[in-house]
């Protein structure tokens, strides 16, 4: 990776869009059809839709892409058509490499409310948790509908690997919950808030 290139703000959106216009150029709203499309707002945060267009900026800014030209759009402005520079195709193979090889530290909302589960009770834990469950096995059938899919499509596995991916990593977390849920049932994982202040008090205690 060059210098220059690493200048330029990594991001799954921005990966996106670089990917994309190695296959060709092609204008925002394209992307964003392919996208969708391809199912990649599975694993790319592309909920605002201005998302897209800031993106593009940024990487036109940072000389990662170039405008190729215009496409007329009736009764619309013109579509412009981007296209992808040697610094952008330097920086998306050395993310690439980045990403697939060197686990990245995410801060998830999940984790971070598990690290203050002794806020709540025990038995609200167990209530909100099966609420999840519910939720994940929603998620886990939509991804094992995707994964019959792409089979009867007879299209190659390697088109399915992110939803293989997710659909792994929303099993084990599923195994987990229920693992959680029992504990909590069968009274082996308990707490209260008068138990929790004399644990940190003896610990207090043992500091000074």
């Amino acid at each position: 990776m060059t210098m220059k290139s690493n200048f330029i703000k990594k991001s799954p959106v921005a990966l996106a869009v670089l990917c994309f216009l190695i296959e060709e150029p092609m204008h925002a709203y394209r992307m964003q059809q392919l996208i969708k499309e391809r199912g990649k707002e599975e694993v790319i945060n592309v909920r605002h839709r201005t998302s897209i267009y800031q993106t593009i900026d940024r990487l036109h800014r940072d000389k990662a892409i170039a405008i190729q030209g215009k496409k007329k759009n009736e009764g619309k402005p013109d579509l412009i058509i981007y296209e992808i520079t040697d610094l952008g195709r330097d920086a998306v193979y050395s993310w690439m490499r980045e990403m697939i090889s060197t686990p990245a530290q995410e801060f998830l909302e999940f984790p971070a409310a598990v690290s203050f589960l002794a806020l709540l009770t025990p038995e609200d834990v167990a209530m909100l948790f099966k609420k999840r469950v519910h939720a994940l096995e929603n998620m886990l059938t939509r991804l094992e509908n995707e994964l019959q899919t792409v089979a009867s499509m007879g299209l190659p596995r390697l088109f399915s690997l992110e939803t293989e991916y997710q659909r792994t990593v929303l099993a084990a977390e599923l195994e987990w919950i229920h693992s959680i849920i029992a504990d909590i049932q069968n009274e082996k994982l308990k707490w209260s808030m008068e138990e929790l202040r004399e644990i940190a008090q003896h610990i207090d205690n043992r500091s000074d």
